[in-house]
């Protein structure tokens, strides 16, 4: 979406309403062959396993009596999880985005939908190409929808017909999109097991960078975030989601897209002006080495159950 309709990233194109349809399918295709491949050639031998990793949000809605906000919430779920998981679990992009787009694509004149279509047999071929489910989350949204006016340029963005918020009592250790919302984690996870028959999940990618460098390298901050964001995994154990392996993000302080070296997400500071780029640990560093090595939580009063 960032690279193919606002052009924030490479390739820096700016297709609107088309560009990141076009290449999430591309994705999705190549995907599934590599898969057949790994399947086909090396299984029988190596034993391996290939999946995929899709980021998301949590997207829950402002009030959850209101089904029109429950709609909402659902369709930022499906607009940012289900685009790449649905085909991959179920056969087809989900119905909801489906509708929306092609709805809105017949409004603006076009023949046919900017959401691209899969084949029956691209259908078949795709369903069911991933062993386990990677996934990268960092944060949460409240949901309200929220009509477009069909003048606008055509937009992933205003084709869900819905607006996000926060609550302004969100802590927010990092940068201006990072709220931490560790119960937003536990429930994206269980709709991964209700929505996808309970695959074996690897989170990839969960963690924060500091708004403000301390140099005293006491990133406080990260240590909560850590430890709200592992908690709820716990939770989601017992839960019965198949949660095998967590990964924090990240290791170092490194190159963050367009953000360049601004961000720091890393366990270990790394001093960008020094030539040797030398390296040295956070706060967080202690206590994430005390979670690793007792596999979760060493004191069982930090775990809220």
């Amino acid at each position: 979406e960032m690279g193919y309709e606002t052009g924030e990233h490479a390739p820096g194109l700016k297709l609107g309403g088309r560009g990141a349809y076009k290449a999430a399918h591309h994705i999705i295709k190549t995907h599934a062959t590599v898969w057949h491949s790994y399947n086909n050639t090396w299984r029988s031998e190596q034993q391996g396993m290939v999946g995929i990793s899709l980021t998301s949000g949590w997207g829950e809605p402002v009030d959850p009596h209101s089904q029109t906000d429950r709609d909402a919430a659902e369709r930022y779920i499906q607009f940012h999880l289900g685009w790449f998981a649905n085909p991959i679990y179920r056969g087809d992009y989900p119905e909801v985005m489906k509708n929306y787009v092609g709805r809105k694509s017949a409004q603006q004149g076009l023949g046919t939908s900017r959401l691209p279509t899969f084949s029956v047999q691209e259908k078949t071929y795709i369903k069911g190409t991933s062993d386990f489910l990677g996934i990268g989350h960092f944060t949460t949204r409240y949901v309200i929808p929220k009509s477009f006016p069909l003048l606008q340029v055509s937009s992933y963005h205003t084709d869900h017909d819905l607006a996000e918020l926060v609550d302004p009592k969100w802590p927010a250790p990092g940068p201006k999109w990072l709220y931490s919302v560790p119960w937003g984690f536990r429930r994206l996870l269980n709709f991964i097991k209700t929505q996808y028959g309970n695959p074996i999940i690897y989170v990839t990618e969960n963690g924060v960078s500091e708004k403000v460098q301390c140099t005293q390298l006491c990133d406080e901050g990260r240590i909560e975030y850590l430890k709200g964001y592992i908690n709820e995994i716990l939770k989601a154990l017992n839960d019965g989601v198949n949660v095998k392996g967590y990964t924090a993000w990240s290791l170092l302080d490194k190159f963050e897209w367009n953000k360049g070296f601004s961000e720091r997400f890393g366990f270990y500071h790394i001093d960008f002006k020094n030539k040797n780029k030398s390296r040295h640990p956070k706060a967080s560093v202690d206590y994430y080495k005390k979670i690793i090595s007792a596999n979760g939580f060493p004191n069982p009063r930090e775990v809220m159950l």
